[in-house]
């Protein structure tokens, strides 16, 4: 008997618990309330992603942003992928752009990822670990 592979969670359900994650530990956090999602992607008819666009939608804009300033960095953002998905170069250029304006960037691959990159942006890059 074969056993029944368990089918990776979508991105969204990542996100999803990633954001539960967070407004449960408001209270350990300063600001993590601020956490949002940036509702960029998807797929889109021509001509709402042309709508879109005019208003001012961008390939590669990270999926969450963290509006915290910690250390030398301006904020947080977070390009959310699924455990087995991968980025594409319109995201990469965008994070390396963001992180050179003075921007923390990542890549997360799941909820777990994306909470450990969190915790680490609130304790080491501000020293107060």
């Amino acid at each position: 008997m074969q056993k029944a592979k368990i089918p990776t969670p979508t991105e969204s359900v990542e996100q999803q618990l990633l954001f539960r994650w967070a407004a449960w530990c408001e209270n350990m956090y300063p600001g993590i309330e601020l956490m949002h999602h940036i509702p960029n992607g998807g797929h889109r008819s021509k001509s709402e992603a042309g709508r879109f666009k005019a208003e001012g939608v961008k390939p590669g804009i990270p999926d969450i942003f963290l509006p915290v300033a910690r250390g030398k960095y301006h904020g947080l953002y977070i390009e959310l992928k699924r455990t087995d998905g991968r980025a594409t170069k319109a995201q990469l250029d965008m994070l390396a752009k963001l992180e050179a304006q003075g921007y923390r960037t990542v890549i997360c691959y799941g909820f777990d990822a994306a909470k450990s990159a969190i915790i680490e942006y609130y304790t080491e890059i501000a020293g107060c670990e």
